[in-house]
């Protein structure tokens, strides 16, 4: 029999990749994609919404009516879990990340506003509506810093790594390999 990729058959690889290469594969993945799935939770229970992103670095950003039931769960609550992923055509192509953090919402006029105002590419939405560009949308953002990212990607497996990677933020001073898996 052929097997178009006779690499995924067997054990898969337990090898970890160097903090840079997984940053760089995970990075590449937030600029590819556009979209995510954001998980949150409320008095009804979890809610998983798709949603519209940009990013900047392990940062992923999204704007979103104030009063939207995403938002009205972050403020209760703002332990989220972002999905990000590319589109599969196979095993091989599998790629995608879970982002853990806590989501923020920044209002206009905070001083983050403007810092992570300009990643959000809002004229492409404008011009489909015919909206002016002259008058972007001042609504607030959804902010979530990831604190923990699982990377998933089978094509690592040809390489001989994991096709399952973590990523933690550094805790400056902490000592620890911030690429450990998560505790069970």
């Amino acid at each position: 029999m052929v097997v178009t990729n006779p690499w995924l058959a067997g054990p898969s690889p337990t090898k970890r990749l160097e903090r840079e290469r997984l940053e760089e594969r995970i990075l590449n993945l937030l600029s590819s994609q556009n979209m995510c799935v954001l998980a949150t939770a409320g008095p009804d229970g979890p809610l998983a919404t798709p949603v519209r992103y940009f990013h900047l670095d392990f940062t992923v950003v999204f704007t979103a009516v104030g009063t939207s039931p995403k938002m009205r769960n972050i403020r209760a609550d703002p332990r989220v879990s972002v999905g990000v992923f590319a589109p599969l055509v196979g095993q091989a192509s599998s790629r995608g990340a879970q982002l853990f953090g806590t989501a923020r919402i920044v209002e206009p006029g905070e001083a983050e506003f403007e810092r992570l105002w300009p990643v959000v590419r809002w004229q492409s939405d404008h011009v489909e509506r015919s909206r002016s560009l002259d008058e972007p949308p001042l609504g607030p953002l959804g902010v979530v810093a990831a604190d923990r990212i699982v990377y998933t990607e089978h094509w690592l497996r040809r390489e001989g790594c994991a096709p399952r990677q973590f990523w933690r933020r550094a805790t400056p001073g902490a000592g620890d390999d911030p690429r450990e898996d998560p505790p069970a």
